[in-house]
């Protein structure tokens, strides 16, 4: 005959039990969305190519723990759904094939890139001096046009469009040569350089061929823009 004090025990006994179950079942569904969470970022970082200075962070939506899965007795599959640009929020598929369930984890994927960057607002005719550049890591999803990585590139240039604190600064905004600016004109031929000094008919960026007219013979002539007022003419 069961005795008082065994009565008392009995739904201590019980509810230890069930908490040590639910308590392990909860541990095995954190298990099995952890590893859906991994799977997910492993995909992505395994279809970006990163860029030899570039920086990349992949991070899966934390997913509801209220969600019951079974552990997955094969190794989970991960696929991209759709025709989707990898940065910014990627959508992946992941499925466990043996019991039959998937899930669409959403992750976040950050590419960034060192960019020249303004450290202080640059009006326009500015010229642009080291102290008004700094480096930054940018987005690779915010990057439009032709940006620049050494500041060097672009020193003495001419600001022809404003540009922001902290705003990457791109080609279009700039100008080494600026219309009507005096530049060097290097032409040479062999082992013979014949400088002199030109006008410069338009705006333009390095590796750029512009029109350029020679202040001495007022010839006009097309050059390539080889760095901040200076052009070169190949014969």
């Amino acid at each position: 005959m069961t005795s008082h004090r065994d009565q008392k025990l009995l739904p201590i006994f019980i509810g230890l039990l069930l908490f040590f179950f639910s308590t392990n079942i909860f541990a095995s569904d954190y298990n099995v969305l952890d590893s859906v969470e991994k799977a997910a970022e492993n995909l992505i970082k395994q279809q970006v190519t990163l860029p030899e200075k570039g920086k990349l962070k992949v991070t899966a939506a934390e997913l509801d723990n209220r969600l019951r899965f079974s552990t997955c007795s094969a190794p989970l599959e991960a696929t991209l759904p759709g025709k989707q640009n990898l940065s910014g929020n990627v959508t992946v598929l992941v499925k466990c094939p043996t019991e039959n369930w998937q899930l669409y984890v959403p992750v976040n994927v950050q590419l960034t890139l060192p960019k020249v960057v303004a450290s202080v607002a640059l009006g326009r005719g500015m010229v642009i001096t080291r102290d008004k550049l700094s480096i930054q890591m940018v987005e690779s999803r915010f990057q439009r046009g032709n940006s620049f990585e050494d500041p060097n590139e672009i020193i003495g240039s001419k600001v022809k469009r404003s540009v922001k604190l902290g705003e990457m600064i791109q080609a279009r905004d700039i100008c080494l040569v600026c219309r009507n600016d005096t530049v060097i004109i290097r032409a040479g031929t062999g082992g013979l350089n014949i400088v002199t000094e030109g006008k410069a008919l338009s705006d333009g960026a390095i590796g750029e061929e512009i029109r350029v007219q020679n202040r001495t013979s007022r010839r006009m002539i097309d050059a390539i823009i080889t760095a901040v007022g200076e052009v070169t003419v190949k014969y």
